[in-house]
């Protein structure tokens, strides 16, 4: 593997690709390390929980709510916040990987939300994660498009679904940064 750019805090290895910088910025690189700095301890933290946690389940212990959220759980008044403009009305949701044919097909298809799903419908190569980053940038700069082996060409219509996006479970170390 080779380095394909650094910041005071991280350092991305692998192959660089095409477009990969319009990604890979030092601004975005320097905000990762950001938030590695603030939160590292805290993720271990949770997730050795989590691994003490699964071990009771195994071990039959069952199930049940958290005693500290037991204040929300009793209080009638409690409610969630109002879901953003765009996310109102979710009666056709489209699930699918952040790769530029699905994105296109799904933000055309008259759902009311695409999910860019980065977790379980996308294979976490390093050129999958970064390519399905660009794809949303070429949506949301509505610059994106898609011509098929046979030359038919997608584009996006006036009114595209709402993009919501899943990301990589906090669970799933990326070895392409350190």
């Amino acid at each position: 593997m080779t380095t394909l750019a650094t910041t005071g805090r991280v350092q991305v290895l692998g192959v660089p690709g095409d477009r990969h910088e319009e990604v890979l910025t030092p601004e975005a690189l320097d905000f990762i390390g950001r938030l590695d700095a603030a939160f590292a301890a805290r993720r271990f933290d949770l997730l050795t929980e989590r691994r003490r946690r699964s071990a009771l389940l195994r071990g039959g212990t069952p199930l049940d709510f958290s005693r500290a959220t037991k204040p929300i759980r009793n209080d009638p008044d409690w409610r969630v916040a109002r879901p953003a403009p765009g996310l109102t009305d979710r009666r056709v949701e489209i699930t699918g990987p952040p790769e530029r044919s699905m994105a296109v097909n799904a933000l055309n298809s008259g759902a009311q939300v695409w999910m860019a799903d980065f977790e379980d419908a996308t294979s976490p190569t390093w050129e999958n994660i970064v390519r399905g980053q660009l794809t949303l940038i070429d949506a949301i700069d509505r610059r994106i498009d898609f011509t098929t082996t046979s030359g038919k060409e997608y584009r996006l219509t006036d009114r595209p679904a709402t993009i919501m996006v899943r990301p990589r479970g906090w669970h799933l170390t990326e070895k392409h940064l350190v």
